[in-house]
């Protein structure tokens, strides 16, 4: 439950197993009236949580991971002759990267919009099927034109994804529970970078074998493990609370309640239609999210896609690449860990935040600034990749847990992933193999990008504890219906957001 209680109430409630009156404490979140609603006699609240976590968490890590692994498999598949063997001249590699975010940021609402339509278990499935077989049919392109069709494609299947991914975390946990679940999720980009790499220098081995270089069994291979996970991932991927079928009735009532306890009513009886969505759009700190996540997909993207590019620079084999590719990645999963617990412990997300931005930028400003000392660089990407792929996921939970119900936390955080991605075409262009070997202009737009998350960080973290106020000297027995406040969601005067 969500409030500061004693530890004698907290003991109470255990032994109890139900959901008591919430605090009127803002610290403590909403404000509800008692719920009455008993958790069931066979089991408690921490052991229900760890069956979500079981039902929910290893097929979203599965989803992203291979979603991600996927996207970035260009930059091992560059490594092992890509570029040479199609011919590609200039910026045309560039433009491969760059055209797979355009539905990226086109497709991102309507695809949330669709995916409470049909369910996750069927739109993610779908879409994960899809772009697995994209990714396969990469791996047998003749040239460029068919290279940039491929990418433009995957971006369409993979664009439900993130955003997807997290509006579903959101429907499922209390805000004070989330980010571990959340990093976790997240860092399963961290485990693609670590495991892409070691299984591209596994795969790299096979070039010759019935004809095909090796860049083309990364894509081939990889893209056929995607599309076999997505086939069983229609029959089993899990869906919104209500939706469970591996719940009990009584079960799904109790997470429904400690969840409208924490957040208000989720409105998932509610179609979302277009109208919503320019609803949810005049509310000003949806668009500061938008700009924090633009600003750290820069930093992000630009590591993910030119890494590798990077390390060969160093003067290493193809090989060597892929295998020193991988620590940075390591380190990034364990780093954004401890981060996420020590932030759920807390029930704190901004100084996090800032603290992994600015090791982010310790990162970039060695890159940016020191040549010829290939530990000290080497070690520079470690801080480049454990700051910005830490900050990233703790600025989506408390973007998206601060935004209360279906209409909201769909809208919102299909806005702020697709907007955010807009920063994707601009990394794709950042490092161009003019500026090798030393990139200083790449480096200098990723530290422009996490300057202005920086910026659009303290002015979100401003605009909450602004609105907290208000809502502390305004009157909270208005007098409004539940479905008024659900209407509202997180502007309800019952709603406090968490710093």
């Amino acid at each position: 439950m969500l409030g500061k209680h004693s530890s004698n109430e907290e003991n109470s409630i255990e032994e109890t197993h139900a959901v008591g009156k919430i605090s009127n404490n803002p610290e403590a979140g909403v404000v509800y009236d008692e719920l009455h609603v008993p958790c069931p006699p066979h089991t408690t609240e921490r052991k229900l949580t760890s069956r979500v976590d079981a039902h929910l968490l290893p097929f979203i890590i599965v989803l992203y991971l291979l979603a991600f692994l996927d996207r970035v498999n260009i930059a091992n598949a560059k490594v092992y002759g890509l570029v040479e063997d199609l011919g590609l001249t200039g910026n045309q590699y560039n433009t491969c990267l760059t055209i797979f975010f355009v539905p990226y940021v086109v497709f991102e609402i309507p695809s949330n919009l669709l995916l409470k339509r049909f369910s996750p278990r069927v739109w993610l499935s779908i879409c994960c099927i899809g772009f697995g077989f994209v990714t396969t049919m990469q791996g047998l392109v003749q040239n460029y034109g068919g290279l940039i069709a491929t990418r433009f494609l995957l971006g369409i299947f993979e664009c439900g994804m993130f955003p997807g991914c997290f509006y579903l975390l959101a429907m499922w946990y209390k805000r004070a529970e989330a980010q571990k679940r959340f990093t976790l999720f997240f860092s399963s980009t961290s485990l693609a970078g670590a495991f892409g790499g070691l299984l591209a220098s596994a795969i790299g081995k096979m070039s010759g074998m019935r004809g095909y270089l090796g860049w083309r069994w990364i894509f081939i291979l990889e893209g056929t493990l995607t599309c076999v996970v997505g086939i069983i991932f229609l029959f089993t991927f899990p869906s919104f609370p209500e939706e469970a079928k591996w719940l009990a009735e009584d079960e799904r009532a109790y997470i429904r309640a400690r969840l409208q306890a924490d957040s208000g009513h989720s409105g998932a009886e509610k179609k979302l239609t277009l109208k919503d969505a320019l609803h949810v759009m005049k509310d000003y700190k949806i668009w500061l999210g938008g700009f924090m996540y633009l600003g750290m997909i820069v930093p992000a993207y630009g590591y993910a896609y030119f890494a590798p590019t990077i390390i060969k620079g160093y003067g290493y084999s193809a090989t060597m690449t892929q295998l020193r590719s991988v620590p940075p990645w390591v380190a990034s999963f364990g780093f954004g860990m401890i981060v996420a617990v020590a932030s759920d412990a807390s029930r704190h997300r901004f100084m996090y935040a800032l603290v992994c931005i600015f090791i982010a930028i310790a990162g970039l400003a060695i890159l940016m600034t020191v040549h010829h000392r290939i530990n000290l660089q080497y070690a520079a990407l470690f801080l480049t990749c454990m700051g910005t792929y830490s900050a990233m996921p703790i600025m989506v939970c408390w973007f998206n847990m601060n935004l209360s119900g279906h209409r909201r936390r769909s809208i919102g955080s299909a806005w702020m992933i697709g907007f955010g991605n807009i920063g994707g075409i601009i990394a794709t262009y950042s490092f161009l193999p003019t500026d090798a070997p030393y990139y200083r202009k790449g480096y200098i737009i990723a530290l422009s990008f996490i300057c202005l998350a920086v910026v659009a960080t303290c002015l979100y973290a401003a605009s909450i504890l602004s609105e907290n106020k208000k809502k502390d000297k305004s009157v909270h027995d208005v007098g409004l219906t539940d479905y008024e406040k659900t209407e509202l969601g997180d502007h309800s005067p019952d709603f406090r957001y968490l710093l």
